[in-house]
């Protein structure tokens, strides 16, 4: 499995324990997920790192908000999404 499948399926999996209130469990995984897409980006275009530097900005909004929901929205909708666009 490639290491953007792999980021992406962590995505997944860090969203869902959001989505049932297992903040603290998913915070944790989280910071592996964008430690992962970090460097994935880093190796981007820079179109592709502005669009990351954007997703990050709104996780992290939520984050300090403690909307979770909104928080597994960004992972999996907005951050797969792009994942998924970026050849690299």
């Amino acid at each position: 499995m490639s290491a953007q499948l792999m980021c992406i399926s962590a995505c997944r999996q860090c969203a869902g324990l959001f989505r049932l209130g297992r903040d603290v469990e998913a915070a944790l995984t989280m910071v592996d997920v964008f430690d992962e897409a970090q460097r994935f980006f880093s190796l981007a275009h820079e179109e592709a790192q502005q669009s990351w530097a954007q997703v990050l900005t709104h996780i992290l909004d939520c984050q300090e908000r403690q909307d979770w929901l909104g928080l597994a929205d960004f992972i999996e909708y907005e951050l797969i999404e792009l994942l998924d666009s970026v050849q690299i």
